[in-house]
């Protein structure tokens, strides 16, 4: 067994003052197009000695070698069709400002000088590799560079074994060593490290809502800036890097598919490769471009291993806590049925690239499997119905100008920021939210969830088992959808230059597939039905939603004698028919509306359909 010296996890040691010297005089600023005198080695090559099975204590966790990299988002970064198809558009809006967008999600091309990449086709087959081993373990801290852009630095000196030596947390003291040269750094393990990507600022101006400059350029993506503002970058017991979330740590693995074959693991465990993030549907239709059903270039074990860490990462993303009524009666209606929803990750949710993104609250209660009232709901051929009472979690950024939308060079204005803060972050201009959807709390921080309570009116309804107690089932949910049908339609039509837009739209189906981020359920007792024939009673009236972004409230499941039950994300979603409405969905959920919030075709449109649903579908409670 080789002799090593480790570092405990979560504490990657600072270099030494020799190493320190050394590496800084490595390099002194950014790595430029043309600058590197050693290329970045192929992940090709990395794949011979770190791809291997899980070794039996693991088998219940996603694949723990290195290369289960190969399946996620970063592994990917230059293949999503829908970045290209973003591209297509800055290309038109601003030509020739696209290097940033190559440096990000292909930095191999970046760096060998093919920057000025405008389509797939103008990348060498190895630059679809994306964000790969080389670059993040030759990645160094030169000390001047500031996180953000992608402005990354890449180690250019030659090493003992007559390459560049990959920067990780284990020192080898005789014994057998790498097949490689490598050195004891530091910023792989740091948070900053992910930074170096995630931090995004263009060109352009940020604007006030006079559409006066802030002094600032336009903040478009805050990630790691969220991250660090918030309570887990305090040192302490709370602490947590970006690592800890989407690289968990894992105990006693091996570095390499010869140790993992002979036993031998570190005594200070490693970490998960799969970089696990929200993009669930992307990985899908890239497993089927490149997959088994496809090219075939990457093998399907690995596209599955980065779908159950997304599953994993998402399950833990949000919590639902709900108050609900002891029972309903309809004469009255639904007064006071209130949701809570917390934000458990280290920045915004959703977070990160905003355009086409919207996650969302759906609220409904349904007797005899039909919908009584409800809020948040995909209507076929429309989207979200967008009724008064809707809660919504997006960013919209716009040419304050034109109010154009979707156009991420031209914009310089955010119009909504209502995305969840993480815990204790702080205030600041670059992470605030924008609009009134949340209030500072006393210590100058932001909450990091959202309440809101719905009410309905009066409804009518027939009862359906005479004799028998009757059941509301209530329901609530998290969603949320990445690329919405608006967001791939605006793609397709406002591109001029290529097919990139209608390519990218072709492989998703006409109707979003949302994901579950948590849901709730619980059936309370039901009054006040009617008998078939009888027509008193059953008025309807205006149902309003307050939300606050007051201090938190006991939450609670369910009141009275029904059943409920929490769970977190799932990857199938609602079935229901849609296009979206996004980016013109109420922030606040405020205001009066009818019961269900359904559209009508009169005043009593949705109820008169929802009597003769029932009328013909007449059954007995099973």
């Amino acid at each position: 067994m080789p002799a090593m010296t480790l570092f405990a996890r979560g504490a990657w040691p600072t270099v030494s003052l020799a190493l320190a010297a050394l590496l800084s005089g490595r390099a002194s600023a950014a790595t430029e197009p043309g600058s590197l005198q050693n290329p970045l080695e192929k992940s090709a090559d990395c794949r011979k000695c770190h791809a291997f099975a899980n070794p039996p204590e693991h088998a219940d966790l996603p694949n723990v070698s290195p290369i289960a990299w190969a399946g996620g988002m970063m592994a990917n970064a230059a293949r999503d069709p829908v970045f290209w198809a973003g591209v297509a558009i800055a290309a038109q809006d601003m030509p020739g400002e696209t290097a940033s967008c190559v440096r990000c999600h292909a930095p191999r091309a970046f760096v060998a000088g093919r920057d000025g990449a405008t389509v797939i086709d103008d990348l060498d087959p190895d630059d679809l590799a994306g964000v790969d081993c080389d670059l993040c373990h030759r990645m160094i801290d030169d000390g001047v560079t500031p996180p953000g852009d992608a402005h990354y630095t890449i180690d250019d000196i030659i090493g003992e074994a007559g390459d560049v030596p990959k920067q990780g947390p284990w020192s080898y003291d005789g014994g057998d060593k790498p097949m490689h040269s490598w050195v004891v750094g530091d910023l792989l393990g740091r948070s900053e490290h992910c930074g170096t990507c995630h931090d995004v600022t263009t060109g352009r101006d940020r604007l006030d809502a006079e559409g006066q400059p802030t002094g600032a350029k336009f903040n478009e993506q805050r990630t790691y800036s969220e991250w660090l503002g918030s309570a887990y970058a305090v040192e302490g017991p709370e602490f947590k890097s970006c690592q800890d979330c989407h690289m968990p740590a894992v105990d006693d693995v091996a570095g390499c598919a010869e140790f993992n074959s002979q036993g031998i693991t570190h005594a200070t465990g490693g970490r998960r490769h799969d970089l696990a993030g929200a993009n669930r549907r992307m990985v899908e239709i890239l497993k089927s471009l490149y997959g088994s059903a496809g090219s075939g270039d990457i093998d399907d074990a690995y596209f599955d291993v980065a779908l159950a860490g997304i599953d994993l990462s998402l399950g833990a993303a949000a919590t639902l806590e709900v108050t609900a009524p002891a029972e309903v009666d309809l004469l009255a209606g639904i007064d006071g049925w209130s949701v809570k929803v917390t934000n458990n990750t280290g920045h915004k949710l959703p977070s990160g690239y905003s355009e086409g993104r919207v996650m969302w609250l759906e609220v409904t209660a349904s007797y005899m499997g039909e919908p009584v009232y409800g809020s948040g709901r995909w209507i076929a051929g429309q989207g979200l119905e967008n009724d008064p009472q809707q809660r919504t979690y997006e960013a919209i950024a716009v040419h304050q100008q034109t109010g154009a939308t979707n156009h991420l060079l031209l914009n310089d204005y955010w119009q909504v920021d209502s995305r969840i803060p993480p815990k204790g972050l702080q205030a600041g201009i670059e992470t605030d939210p924008v609009g009134d959807r949340y209030t500072l709390l006393p210590d100058e921080t932001w909450p990091h969830w959202d309440e809101t309570t719905y009410a309905f009116g009066p409804a009518r309804l027939v009862d359906l088992t005479p004799g028998q107690d009757d059941l509301l089932d209530l329901r609530v949910r998290l969603l949320y959808v990445i690329n919405t049908p608006a967001y791939l339609e605006f793609l397709a039509t406002e591109n001029q230059t290529n097919s990139a837009g209608a390519d990218a739209q072709a492989l998703f189906p006409a109707d979003p597939d949302p994901l579950v981020l948590a849901e709730w359920t619980a059936s309370v007792p039901l009054r006040g039905l009617v008998e078939e024939g009888d027509t008193s009673g059953g008025d309807s009236s205006d149902g309003t939603s307050d939300g606050t972004g007051d201090a938190p409230t006991t939450g609670a499941t369910s009141n009275g004698t029904g059943t409920s039950s929490s769970t977190g994300a799932t990857p199938t979603g609602t079935t229901t028919d849609a296009t979206d409405g996004a980016t013109t969905s109420g922030q606040q959920g405020g205001g009066g509306g009818d019961g269900c919030g359904c559209r009508q075709s009169g005043p009593a449109g949705g109820l008169a359909l929802l009597l003769l649903a029932l009328g013909r579908r007449r059954r007995a409670r099973g």
